[in-house]
């Protein structure tokens, strides 16, 4: 693939006509979009990168003037997405929506498919939200002290899980379960939703997630809200303590959203893209909007989210590698 692209732009260099049809393709795609943009979200519907996938999609639509389409590929903590997405047209229409993870999916899983480093182009990051910690309501435990101890005592009574490998709320677990000195089973999901279903259903007792997921079955009673990973305590959910007063500091760990394109998404498009969103995410009906689900809304693009991005597989990768995690 390297090599083919090696050769095309050695022949776009050496003939005038390549170059003539490649600013014909630069031309035609500052009119994008020209038609319907799938926004691939690489998990189960009802999750975090769902649901923040969705508020964007509508807004995105409104000021663009195309339809915005999500579209669910699972599986693979993020990889099946990711591998459509980076093999398919780099014309603009189909985007990646997706989280933290899908930068750091060569550290938590062997053969990804792709090389989200190089195969994709981060284009514009749009937000970021803690993790919560949740446990079931019908566990007698009631309080993160609580759970500490009886997991502390008992650790086989236990175990996490995790929507996707790599994500915010597995590295948040990753920490949590080093912090904590015992050895607690993690199991994964392919999306939060599945996961939500089975803590509220008793099968797992733990789980770590963005609040745009976990918010609404605690505000309904349907779980418990244990700790909150951020410096201060969250608007959203000002009742529930953060990690650092609960004793586990370390456990600060933000999720963040961004869109990808093809590694070969033009320049015009992007940069389009990126304008389009440096209006839409300041809106204030918007901020307040994410703000009750715990969500701050921004807007990085171009070297400083190249250099975002790299510091966050550094910090990953330490990590990973003080918790003995292998990839599977």
């Amino acid at each position: 693939m390297a090599a083919r692209r090696q050769i095309l732009a050695s022949l776009t260099l050496a003939t005038p006509f390549l170059l003539t049809a490649r600013r014909g393709r630069a031309q035609s795609s500052s009119a994008w979009p020209q038609r319907p943009v799938r926004l691939i979200v690489p998990f189960a519907p009802g999750g975090s990168v769902d649901g923040m996938a969705r508020i964007l999609a509508q807004r995105l639509q409104e000021t663009l003037g195309q339809a915005f389409v999500v579209e669910n590929r699972s599986g693979a903590s993020g990889a099946v997405g990711g591998t459509y997405v980076a093999r398919g047209e780099a014309d603009g229409h189909t985007l990646l929506f997706s989280a933290s993870i899908q930068a750091v999916q060569r550290l938590v899983l062997k053969n990804p498919g792709y090389d989200p480093l190089t195969d994709l182009r981060p284009v514009v990051r749009v937000g970021q939200a803690p993790v919560l910690l949740l446990t079931s309501k019908d566990r007698p435990e009631k309080t993160i002290a609580e759970v500490v101890a009886a997991a502390r005592a008992n650790p086989r009574r236990w175990s996490f899980g995790t929507g996707a490998l790599g994500s915010a709320g597995h590295l948040a677990t990753v920490e949590f379960i080093r912090q904590l000195g015992v050895d607690i089973p993690v199991v994964p999901y392919r999306g939060t939703a599945p996961a939500l279903a089975d803590l509220m259903a008793g099968t797992i007792g733990l789980l770590f997630d963005p609040v745009l997921a976990t918010l609404p079955p605690v505000l309904g009673g349907q779980a418990q809200g244990l700790t909150i990973s951020s410096a201060a305590r969250n608007p959203a959910v000002p009742q529930i303590p953060t990690t650092a007063e609960a004793g586990f500091p370390t456990v600060d760990i933000q999720t963040w959203w961004a869109i990808w394109g093809p590694r070969d998404l033009p320049d015009a498009v992007a940069e389009k893209l990126s304008s389009a969103l440096a209006t839409i995410l300041p809106d204030p009906a918007l901020r307040a909007r994410v703000a009750t689900l715990g969500i701050e809304t921004l807007h990085q693009d171009g070297p400083a989210l190249d250099a975002f991005i790299r510091q966050e597989y550094g910090r990953t990768q330490e990590l990973l590698r003080l918790a003995g995690f292998e990839p599977e």
